[in-house]
């Protein structure tokens, strides 16, 4: 591959510092070069710095003039649902209704209605969608995800959602992190006791032992797995060697966070009705919180997650777009920030540093992506504006110039 030399960002945002995940006034710390410059060769970081100096060092490389953009490593969404079938328009339009989540899944809606279709669906028509679905988030500057399954729910169609992603790895230029999520939801023809047991005796052993997923994760709320169950379903996850993530205290405080902490996961995903004991005990354990302000968005609520608290405690936040055809129907990291910024009252700093390097240490990848550094892989997001800021405060359109996923241009 030949050597690539990126020159005049208006802004490089390198995020270069602390080798582990950023807390407190470090999340605001962005490591800005101006007119800043890359030199990238065999698909990593060589050289940063100004782009007088790398223009010195890149005589044999071909050289970009990046006119004055704003430059961000690639966005790291660690929490997506990237692989399904259809869609939930029925779910949209009676949610504009005035129905509530709970209310659509009793009438049919919901996580099993997805299932239903995942189901149908053959293994290429999956891979077709989930192809579609992976250009959209390039498009938007994520050159990494988190991808659950999860709209199975049996042993062969768990298995079939997982084995699409290790295609897509394969085949598209988006770097797919994959979770085991078989405790989604129940199961019409189990009982709740009969589908833990499954997913513990059957399903988990098999992921394990194929090596199939890096996490476990479990749907831990009122009507789909209580605590107990989560708790049993994680802890068989964990002595597989799974690292665990969880939904917790999603639409209820039912001490989700609480065991997440006890059973020292990576990461405890929604938090929206987290109190500050979840709060205290997630710092205890040191335990990274990832929010989803796109499903508060799009289901109509007003309960975003305690932002503000949660980085007062000193935890490492993480923000993610919780793309899936229900609740986050979106895969922008930039609508992401702009609602961290405006409805989390988080800074415009601290949703770019949770959305890169804190991303990518959730998903134990914190020394190979999310900053813009030496002998990292080169993936790049080159916006169509000249000030950091910008990426949130602009919303509802796309600013992408260019995308380079391990030095090479993604085209669009």
């Amino acid at each position: 591959m030949k050597s690539l030399a990126l020159l005049h960002a208006a802004e490089l945002v390198t995020l270069a510092g602390p080798q582990r995940p950023r807390i407190g006034n470090e999340l605001s710390g962005l490591g800005i070069i101006r007119d800043g410059g890359l030199l990238i060769r065999d698909g990593k970081i060589d050289i940063v710095g100004a782009s007088d100096e790398i223009e010195e060092a890149a005589r044999d490389a071909e050289i970009i003039d990046l006119g004055g953009r704003l430059v961000l490593p690639g966005f790291v969404d660690a929490h997506t649902h990237l692989v399904f079938a259809g869609n939930r328009l029925d779910d949209f339009e009676r949610r504009a209704r005035g129905e509530s989540y709970e209310q659509i899944a009793k009438a049919g809606g919901g996580i099993w209605s997805t299932v239903e279709k995942t189901r149908a669906a053959s293994e290429a028509d999956l891979f077709a969608q989930a192809t579609k679905h992976a250009e959209w988030f390039v498009k938007c500057g994520t050159t990494t995800v988190e991808a659950k399954s999860g709209y199975g729910l049996t042993l062969d169609d768990e298995l079939k959602i997982v084995c699409v992603m290790q295609r897509l790895n394969q085949e598209t230029p988006l770097e797919v992190v994959p979770t085991f999520l078989g405790a989604h939801a129940v199961p019409r023809d189990r009982s709740a006791g009969e589908y833990v047991d499954l997913v513990i005796n059957e399903m988990l052993p098999r992921v394990a032992k194929e090596k199939l997923a890096e996490f476990c994760d479990v749907f831990c709320e009122r009507g789909y797995f209580d605590v107990e169950q989560s708790r049993k379903i994680l802890t068989a996850a964990k002595k597989l060697g799974l690292k665990l993530r969880g939904h917790v205290d999603q639409l209820t405080n039912s001490g989700g966070a609480k065991l997440m902490a006890e059973l020292g996961a990576a990461t405890a995903d929604h938090l929206e009705k987290t109190d500050e004991q979840g709060i205290a005990a997630l710092k205890t354990a040191n335990v990274q919180p990832v929010l989803l302000p796109g499903s508060v968005y799009a289901l109509g609520s007003t309960s975003y997650p305690r932002a503000r608290e949660m980085i007062e405690a000193g935890l490492a936040v993480v923000l993610a777009t919780d793309f899936n055809p229900g609740s986050a129907p979106t895969p922008s990291m930039p609508m992401v920030l702009s609602l961290a910024c405006t409805q989390m009252k988080m800074s415009p700093a601290e949703a770019i540093t949770a959305s890169t390097i804190n991303a990518a240490y959730s998903l134990n990848r914190g020394d190979a992506i999310g900053t813009l550094e030496a002998g990292k892989a080169a993936n790049v997001a080159v916006f169509d504006c000249e000030d950091y800021r910008e990426v949130a405060y602009w919303f509802g359109f796309r600013q992408m110039h260019a995308v380079y996923v391990r030095g090479k241009q993604i085209s669009f």
